[in-house]
């Protein structure tokens, strides 16, 4: 079962708990973990050893994000928040660290996003980059290296396409696990 945890903000908000809150049909893996002040929209998923803290800032997730194995999503104190919007991809190994996602946004495996950075509705981030702190990628825009750099413009039909058949192929790949209330 999955490590679902409430938190106390102690120095945050006067001392108060902060709860995670999951839309409806969202899948935890066993050993995820989703820690303090995180919303998730309707049909996440959040896959083996991804850990969601959102003990010193908010995370939120828009609808049908799929956050893979072993990715961290986590927040700077008082100073950045994690947004992720709907039909996100995150690969596996990820690090996304205060951080605003758009809408239809793919964010390839091994890649480190950092805070206040943007990355745009229907972007592609490449395997392994880093996109450093502050830098805004634009929508539709392909970026890949360390430090990431601009590469190409990307057609936004094709990106649509794939972004949303990746986020609806992890949508159907999280119904081939039971549920804990099917177990």
């Amino acid at each position: 079962m999955a490590i679902i945890k409430s938190i106390q903000g102690k120095e945050r908000d006067n001392g108060k708990l902060f709860t995670p809150k999951m839309g409806k049909g969202c899948f935890l893996a066993d050993n995820a973990a989703v820690i303090g002040d995180v919303t998730m929209g309707d049909e996440c998923s959040i896959w083996y050893g991804a850990v969601l803290r959102g003990d010193v800032n908010t995370i939120k997730l828009g609808n049908r994000v799929n956050i893979q194995d072993n990715s961290t999503i986590h927040t700077l104190y008082e100073k950045s928040v994690t947004v992720i919007g709907n039909d996100v991809s995150v690969g596996h190994n990820v690090v996304i660290h205060g951080a605003t996602i758009h809408d239809m946004a793919l964010i390839g495996m091994g890649s480190v996003i950092l805070d206040n950075a943007e990355i745009g509705e229907g972007a592609i981030v490449a395997a392994g980059s880093v996109v450093l702190g502050g830098t805004k990628v634009g929508a539709h825009e392909l970026w890949a290296g360390a430090p990431a750099k601009f590469k190409k413009k990307v057609d936004p039909a094709q990106a649509r396409e794939m972004n949303i058949k990746i986020a609806k192929n992890y949508l159907m790949y999280s119904t081939w696990y039971p549920r804990d209330d099917e177990e």
